[in-house]
């Protein structure tokens, strides 16, 4: 029975885990982006994203349902979401949703879009 117990406490917590997405410099995504390698995905909502965005980025709440078709046909391509700054976890909803179409290089820009204007990057309208 202990054993059974540790396995499912072993299960949990690696899907717990799991759900953990690396993150990617502001430097490294402005280089993918440059490389037209990333699909890069807000999740700030329609107004701060029609306010201004990560360059190519596509709007989270009005494309999620039809996510599928706005990413790329190569499971293994760089997929970044972001939210509003480190302290920020929506960017999660947009990561896990791309995790489980099962697109395997998925990462986080932590910076988000106060890190991206704080480093007076350029934004999309």
């Amino acid at each position: 029975m202990k054993k059974i117990i540790a396995l499912a406490f072993a299960l949990v917590a690696s899907s717990v885990f799991a759900a953990e997405f690396p993150d990617i410099s502001i430097a490294d995504l402005k280089q993918a982006i440059a490389d037209k390698k990333v699909t890069v995905i807000d999740v700030n909502g329609p107004a701060s994203y029609k306010a201004g965005h990560v360059p190519t980025a596509v709007d989270f709440a009005t494309q999620k349902d039809s996510l599928a078709s706005v990413l790329p046909a190569d499971k293994g391509a760089l997929v970044v979401a972001y939210c509003g700054g480190p302290a920020c976890s929506a960017y999660k909803a947009a990561a896990n949703a791309a995790s489980q179409l099962g697109y395997t290089n998925v990462k986080h820009l932590s910076a988000g879009i106060s890190g991206w204007k704080a480093a007076n990057e350029a934004l999309e309208k």
